[in-house]
């Protein structure tokens, strides 16, 4: 990555526990990234990997036992003054997966893509509050009129569009985009990731793009790092991560992607990963292969009777 790109978010050796005593779990163990302005990085694994609690804890939801977290070189984890706070709810907002669960049903549209401005009360009158929530439903493609309407109106792909307005009118830099199309419909999910490349476009944001669907990270994605049981396994610029995966759990994960050759289908084979031919429980190396591509563990032969 060129020296004088700009962080946006630092995340350095984070690890979230949940639970207490004999019950406690790890979710994420010593995970660390960047984030660069503007671009998109994407974060993928299997459900229960630990993707979306590591966008929790971007968000300040999930609370932190080891690590940091830093947006713009200023510490944002753990206890922080209530102006940096106010600046972090501002700037960092949550596209969350579910578009049904997400929208209060009791609520008009009008009501829910404003909420972020009535809590930090910086819409300035009403008029103007109005035509800020008339222009983020433009930009989403949705028409003014649908402000008085409730969510239970809409479909799945136009509630999702609904949810990303209530995120474009705080105007943030980062978006932490939890799995939003997994809910959706085959035939909407392009419409909302283009939507989302527009606003990309338009507006500069970055996101962070959290997915289990490796079919679509690899056309959305700039950087992509793969997890597995909460740790980093593999890390590089989205082509050259599909180009030549080394951790064998990503050749696990990419080689279950499905094709649209039924004779290719037919023939392939689907790779399985085991961790227990590998040095990760013992002692997991974060090594850097070639220029931007990271991998963790021992992956050029299985563990030896002595490791």
């Amino acid at each position: 990555m060129p020296a004088d790109r700009e962080k946006l978010l630092e995340i350095e050796n984070i690890t979230v526990r949940f639970g207490s005593g004999r019950k406690k779990v790890t979710a994420v163990r010593n995970v660390s990234f960047d984030i660069y302005k503007g671009e998109t990085f994407g974060l993928v694994g299997e459900s229960g990997s630990g993707k979306t609690t590591i966008g929790r804890a971007v968000m300040r939801i999930n609370e932190l036992e080891e690590g940091e977290i830093r947006y713009k070189g200023a510490r944002i984890s753990g206890k922080i003054p209530k102006e940096m706070d106010r600046e972090v709810v501002k700037n960092i907002q949550m596209i969350f997966q579910d578009p049904t669960a997400s929208l209060n049903d009791r609520a008009k549209v009008d009501y829910i893509v404003s909420e972020g401005l009535h809590n930090l009360k910086i819409y300035g009158s009403e008029e103007k509050r109005r035509k800020i929530v008339e222009r983020a439903l433009l930009d989403v493609g949705l028409l003014p009129e649908f402000a008085d309407r409730f969510p239970h109106e809409f479909s799945g792909g136009q509630r999702q569009r609904i949810g990303i307005a209530r995120v474009i009118v705080m105007e943030p830099e980062l978006i932490v985009a939890d799995e939003p199309i997994s809910a959706l419909d085959v035939s909407v999910r392009a419409q909302v990731l283009n939507l989302m490349r527009t606003l990309q476009r338009e507006k500069g944001l970055t996101y962070l793009f959290i997915a289990h669907d490796l079919s679509v990270v690899r056309f959305f994605t700039d950087r992509l790092a793969v997890i597995y049981k909460g740790a980093i396994v593999e890390l590089a610029p989205t082509e050259k991560l599909f180009a030549n995966p080394l951790h064998p759990y990503t050749r696990a994960l990419l080689s279950a992607i499905p094709q649209p050759d039924p004779e290719y289908e037919r023939h392939k084979k689907v790779e399985t990963y085991d961790p227990s031919l590998h040095h990760a429980a013992d002692a997991p190396e974060w090594t850097e292969i070639e220029p931007e591509h990271f991998v963790r563990i021992d992956i050029f032969g299985p563990k030896s009777e002595n490791a």
